[in-house]
């Protein structure tokens, strides 16, 4: 039996919540006000995700880079392979909100997209 201890994210209360596992597997969640304390502490304790934020450089904008993010969370164990996957991107402009930075990040299935726009010189 083994018991971790997880500030929740689900929404604003912030709960201590307490998991007790049984050979990897979660059999019970405490601490939680709301369902979303119960349904992060499962998923952070079987297939923790994360969303990732970065930064590309763009040619012939206004500015040099801009931001973006995976679109949807991918593999906690991924984030510095995509870190480094956008190491080398860079974007001409015009770049809009949305655009697709990098597609199929990693294999994941999950493009990174800009998350500002940048107009051309």
């Amino acid at each position: 039996m083994e018991t971790r201890e997880f500030t929740c994210i689900g929404c604003p209360l912030g709960c201590s919540l307490k998991v007790t596992l049984n050979n990897g597997e979660v059999t019970e969640v405490t601490g939680n006000t709301c369902p979303n304390g119960d349904k992060y502490a499962r998923k952070e304790c079987t297939n923790p995700t994360r969303i990732v934020t970065s930064s590309v450089r763009v040619k012939g904008g206004k500015i040099a880079m801009v931001s973006c993010k995976t679109k949807e969370d991918i593999p906690k164990r991924l984030i510095f392979d995509v870190a480094h996957a956008l190491e080398n991107v860079v974007m001409d402009a015009p770049v809009a909100i949305g655009d697709v930075v990098l597609s199929n990040v990693c294999e994941t299935g999950v493009d990174v997209i800009a998350t500002k726009s940048v107009e051309a010189r």
